[in-house]
């Protein structure tokens, strides 16, 4: 029952419409195939009714590994553990990926000594789980005319985390705040 002319069979997963790609067995359109054994043999270039045969023989399925070769390649083997190893692999390569956060600690050019402890503490805990940091000093009304006190505010704050973290823009003007963005080394 569709609502609002959407039905949801238009909206695949990336899995279905992987699975949906690698065909196999009697899915595979060619009339010959290159076939591969379950062992890494060529077998040669073959009719689609016998590389079918070679492959029910030994219980296992013929799947199409690269459809715009021509004739396709098709391999020997079994396609669930065949699945099931890719999902493994993406996992794998998902977990090497380092993904890091850009976090934003926000001071003012009159912040309080005791504040800006406080703030740098934040800052520290950020740079330990390697996460971007990006310090903004923001400036209201005339304060605009303490940027050199906003400057040197954002100087204090890299010079007390030089063991920690490595400036990675150094102060500048973006409107009415003055940012630096800090990186853990």
């Amino acid at each position: 029952m569709c609502r609002g002319g959407v039905g949801i069979a238009q909206f695949k997963s990336e899995k279905e419409d992987q699975a949906q790609r690698t065909r196999l067995n009697q899915g595979i359109r060619a009339r010959e195939v290159r076939v591969i054994d379950q062992d890494g043999n060529q077998l040669g270039i073959l009719p689609i009714r016998d590389a079918l045969t070679a492959a029910s023989a030994v219980g296992l399925d013929l799947v199409e590994v690269s459809p715009t070769a021509k004739p396709p390649v098709c391999k020997i083997m079994d396609y669930g553990r065949f699945k099931y190893e890719q999902t493994k692999k993406q996992h794998e390569a998902k977990k090497k990926q380092t993904t890091f956060q850009i976090k934003e600690i926000k001071v003012r050019p009159k912040t309080g000594e005791h504040d800006l402890q406080t703030k740098l503490g934040h800052i520290r805990k950020f740079l330990e789980r390697k996460d971007k940091v990006k310090v903004t000093v923001m400036f209201r009304g005339r304060e605009i005319t303490l940027s050199d006190k906003g400057r040197s505010l954002l100087e204090q704050v890299a010079k007390e985390l030089e063991t920690l973290a490595v400036v990675e823009q150094y102060p500048k003007f973006e409107g009415r705040t003055m940012i630096m963005i800090l990186a853990p080394k």
